[in-house]
Protein backbone atom coordinates (compact mmCIF):
# COMPACT_ATOMS: atom_id res chain seq x y z
CA UNK A 1 0.00 0.00 0.00
CA UNK A 2 1.37 3.90 -0.69
CA UNK A 3 0.38 6.93 1.07
CA UNK A 4 1.55 9.86 -0.45
CA UNK A 5 4.24 7.95 -2.05
CA UNK A 6 5.61 6.01 0.94
CA UNK A 7 5.59 2.04 0.75
CA UNK A 8 3.76 0.88 4.07
CA UNK A 9 4.38 -0.99 6.14
CA UNK A 10 7.80 0.77 6.37
CA UNK A 11 10.94 -1.14 6.27
CA UNK A 12 13.20 -1.39 9.53
CA UNK A 13 15.56 1.41 8.51
CA UNK A 14 12.91 3.55 7.61
CA UNK A 15 11.43 3.65 11.20
CA UNK A 16 14.17 5.36 13.26
CA UNK A 17 14.32 8.13 10.22
CA UNK A 18 10.35 8.79 10.44
CA UNK A 19 10.79 9.33 14.20
CA UNK A 20 13.59 11.24 13.98
CA UNK A 21 11.57 13.71 11.06
CA UNK A 22 8.58 13.71 13.63
CA UNK A 23 10.80 14.93 16.38
CA UNK A 24 12.64 17.93 14.61
CA UNK A 25 9.01 19.22 12.96
CA UNK A 26 7.47 18.92 16.39
CA UNK A 27 10.52 20.80 17.56
CA UNK A 28 10.18 23.35 14.98
CA UNK A 29 6.66 23.60 15.71
CA UNK A 30 6.99 24.14 19.28
CA UNK A 31 9.83 26.57 19.10
CA UNK A 32 7.91 28.75 16.81
CA UNK A 33 4.76 28.73 18.54
CA UNK A 34 6.33 29.66 21.86
CA UNK A 35 8.54 32.53 20.42
CA UNK A 36 4.70 33.88 19.06
CA UNK A 37 3.42 33.93 22.02
CA UNK A 38 6.23 35.65 23.86
CA UNK A 39 6.84 38.38 21.44
CA UNK A 40 2.90 39.58 22.01
CA UNK A 41 3.87 39.20 25.95
CA UNK A 42 7.13 40.73 25.88
CA UNK A 43 6.07 43.81 23.65
CA UNK A 44 2.87 44.14 26.13
CA UNK A 45 4.38 44.17 28.74
CA UNK A 46 8.14 44.65 29.00
CA UNK A 47 7.94 47.46 26.69
CA UNK A 48 10.13 47.84 23.04
CA UNK A 49 13.74 47.17 22.37
CA UNK A 50 15.53 50.70 23.37
CA UNK A 51 17.80 51.29 20.33
CA UNK A 52 20.37 52.53 22.51
CA UNK A 53 20.68 48.63 23.73
CA UNK A 54 21.45 46.95 20.42
CA UNK A 55 25.10 46.01 19.16
CA UNK A 56 27.01 48.49 17.56
CA UNK A 57 29.81 46.91 15.86
CA UNK A 58 29.36 44.55 12.93
CA UNK A 59 30.81 41.73 14.79
CA UNK A 60 28.21 42.22 17.16
CA UNK A 61 25.30 42.36 14.90
CA UNK A 62 26.65 39.27 12.58
CA UNK A 63 27.87 36.72 15.53
CA UNK A 64 23.43 36.78 16.74
CA UNK A 65 20.86 36.70 14.83
CA UNK A 66 22.15 35.79 11.60
CA UNK A 67 24.72 33.17 11.88
CA UNK A 68 22.81 30.97 14.61
CA UNK A 69 19.41 31.08 12.73
CA UNK A 70 21.20 29.98 9.68
CA UNK A 71 23.27 27.49 11.44
CA UNK A 72 20.62 25.98 13.71
CA UNK A 73 17.69 26.32 10.89
CA UNK A 74 19.39 25.25 7.52
CA UNK A 75 20.54 21.64 7.81
CA UNK A 76 17.25 20.07 9.99
CA UNK A 77 15.44 21.76 7.50
CA UNK A 78 17.29 19.92 4.72
CA UNK A 79 17.29 16.77 6.59
CA UNK A 80 13.30 16.49 7.15
CA UNK A 81 12.79 17.61 3.59
CA UNK A 82 15.14 15.13 1.80
CA UNK A 83 13.71 12.65 3.94
CA UNK A 84 10.39 13.38 2.89
CA UNK A 85 10.91 13.45 -0.55
CA UNK A 86 12.83 10.36 -0.50
CA UNK A 87 10.18 7.76 1.29
CA UNK A 88 12.63 7.91 4.78
CA UNK A 89 15.46 7.28 3.50
CA UNK A 90 19.01 9.30 3.58
CA UNK A 91 20.15 10.42 -0.17
CA UNK A 92 23.64 8.96 -0.90
CA UNK A 93 24.93 12.55 -0.62
CA UNK A 94 23.65 12.54 2.91
CA UNK A 95 24.83 9.38 4.10
CA UNK A 96 28.28 10.26 2.97
CA UNK A 97 28.32 12.64 6.25
CA UNK A 98 27.32 9.91 8.15
CA UNK A 99 28.95 8.59 11.07
CA UNK A 100 31.25 5.69 10.87
CA UNK A 101 29.32 2.30 10.74
CA UNK A 102 32.27 0.77 12.61
CA UNK A 103 31.21 3.02 15.67
CA UNK A 104 28.58 0.99 16.83
CA UNK A 105 26.40 -2.21 15.08
CA UNK A 106 22.84 -0.48 13.18
CA UNK A 107 21.04 -2.01 16.11
CA UNK A 108 22.55 0.20 18.97
CA UNK A 109 22.97 2.48 16.40
CA UNK A 110 18.96 2.80 16.14
CA UNK A 111 18.45 2.66 19.65
CA UNK A 112 20.64 5.37 20.42
CA UNK A 113 18.79 7.46 17.83
CA UNK A 114 15.36 6.81 19.14
CA UNK A 115 16.88 7.76 22.91
CA UNK A 116 17.65 10.90 21.41
CA UNK A 117 14.72 11.75 19.99
CA UNK A 118 12.77 10.99 23.65
CA UNK A 119 15.35 13.46 25.21
CA UNK A 120 14.70 16.16 22.61
CA UNK A 121 11.15 15.90 23.29
CA UNK A 122 11.99 16.53 27.08
CA UNK A 123 14.37 19.37 26.29
CA UNK A 124 11.26 21.35 25.31
CA UNK A 125 10.16 21.16 29.31
CA UNK A 126 12.90 22.89 29.61
CA UNK A 127 12.83 25.15 27.51
CA UNK A 128 9.06 26.30 28.42
CA UNK A 129 10.82 26.53 32.06
CA UNK A 130 13.18 28.88 30.53
CA UNK A 131 10.40 31.10 28.53
CA UNK A 132 8.02 30.97 31.18
CA UNK A 133 10.53 32.69 34.11
CA UNK A 134 12.21 34.83 30.93
CA UNK A 135 8.35 36.13 30.40
CA UNK A 136 8.24 39.90 29.41
CA UNK A 137 11.95 40.08 29.20
CA UNK A 138 12.37 37.88 26.09
CA UNK A 139 13.91 39.72 23.33
CA UNK A 140 16.00 38.05 20.46
CA UNK A 141 18.66 41.66 20.29
CA UNK A 142 18.89 44.25 22.70
CA UNK A 143 17.00 45.23 26.21
CA UNK A 144 12.99 46.21 27.15
CA UNK A 145 12.04 49.48 28.14
CA UNK A 146 10.95 48.17 31.22
CA UNK A 147 14.11 45.64 31.88
CA UNK A 148 14.35 43.89 35.32
CA UNK A 149 16.92 41.00 35.37
CA UNK A 150 15.61 37.23 35.56
CA UNK A 151 17.08 34.74 38.85
CA UNK A 152 14.30 31.88 39.15
CA UNK A 153 13.57 28.62 37.59
CA UNK A 154 17.04 27.79 35.27
CA UNK A 155 18.23 31.14 35.45
CA UNK A 156 19.29 30.13 38.90
CA UNK A 157 21.72 27.51 37.30
CA UNK A 158 22.70 29.40 34.30
CA UNK A 159 22.48 33.04 32.98
CA UNK A 160 21.50 31.85 29.84
CA UNK A 161 19.76 28.90 29.85
CA UNK A 162 18.08 29.62 26.26
CA UNK A 163 21.01 28.98 24.91
CA UNK A 164 21.88 25.77 26.88
CA UNK A 165 19.02 24.57 25.67
CA UNK A 166 20.37 25.49 21.75
CA UNK A 167 23.53 23.47 22.23
CA UNK A 168 21.95 20.64 23.67
CA UNK A 169 19.70 20.23 21.21
CA UNK A 170 22.20 20.92 18.55
CA UNK A 171 24.10 17.97 20.74
CA UNK A 172 21.26 15.38 20.36
CA UNK A 173 20.68 16.29 16.43
CA UNK A 174 24.35 14.93 16.26
CA UNK A 175 22.74 11.53 16.85
CA UNK A 176 19.15 11.48 16.20
CA UNK A 177 20.90 12.74 12.68
CA UNK A 178 23.77 10.53 13.22
CA UNK A 179 25.61 12.66 11.11
CA UNK A 180 29.06 15.17 11.33
CA UNK A 181 27.04 18.14 10.07
CA UNK A 182 25.13 19.12 13.42
CA UNK A 183 29.02 18.20 14.71
CA UNK A 184 30.38 21.00 12.90
CA UNK A 185 27.34 23.61 13.20
CA UNK A 186 27.65 23.06 17.01
CA UNK A 187 31.47 24.28 16.98
CA UNK A 188 29.75 27.41 15.10
CA UNK A 189 27.27 27.87 17.36
CA UNK A 190 29.71 27.50 20.35
CA UNK A 191 31.78 30.20 19.16
CA UNK A 192 29.10 32.47 17.85
CA UNK A 193 27.74 32.32 21.43
CA UNK A 194 31.01 32.99 23.35
CA UNK A 195 31.06 36.46 21.14
CA UNK A 196 27.49 36.88 21.36
CA UNK A 197 27.05 36.82 25.55
CA UNK A 198 29.68 39.39 25.84
CA UNK A 199 28.25 41.76 23.81
CA UNK A 200 24.90 41.26 24.23
CA UNK A 201 24.04 39.70 27.69
CA UNK A 202 26.73 40.41 29.78
CA UNK A 203 30.16 42.66 30.22
CA UNK A 204 28.18 45.03 27.96
CA UNK A 205 24.85 45.85 27.32
CA UNK A 206 23.43 44.94 30.45
CA UNK A 207 25.92 46.61 32.41
CA UNK A 208 25.09 49.89 30.79
CA UNK A 209 21.61 49.76 32.05
CA UNK A 210 21.31 52.06 34.69
CA UNK A 211 17.99 50.22 35.59
CA UNK A 212 19.20 47.08 36.42
CA UNK A 213 23.16 47.06 36.10
CA UNK A 214 23.93 46.82 39.88
CA UNK A 215 21.96 44.06 40.23
CA UNK A 216 22.72 42.04 37.02
CA UNK A 217 26.53 42.42 38.86
CA UNK A 218 25.59 40.87 41.81
CA UNK A 219 23.50 37.85 39.55
CA UNK A 220 26.59 37.26 37.78
CA UNK A 221 28.58 36.48 41.27
CA UNK A 222 25.93 34.70 42.69
CA UNK A 223 25.76 32.13 38.96
CA UNK A 224 28.62 32.18 37.10
CA UNK A 225 28.33 30.16 34.54
CA UNK A 226 27.03 31.29 31.55
CA UNK A 227 25.76 28.20 29.62
CA UNK A 228 26.96 24.99 31.26
CA UNK A 229 26.89 24.76 35.00
CA UNK A 230 30.68 24.96 36.36
CA UNK A 231 32.57 24.44 32.61
CA UNK A 232 31.13 27.55 30.80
Amino acid sequence: MYIAGLELPLSPSQWPEVLVVLSTADYFRHAITRVKQLVVISESRGGRIRPESMPSTLLGRISMNPILGLVFFMWPLVYVGALTLNRFQQPDWMARYAFSSEMVDSTSRDVLRVVACAASFALKSFSDSAFQHLGDQWHAIGRREKSRVVRTGPYAWVRHPGYSSVLLQESLWCIMFWSYIPLAALGIKAAALAVKIPIEACESLIQKDDAVKDEYRKYMKDVPARIIPYVW
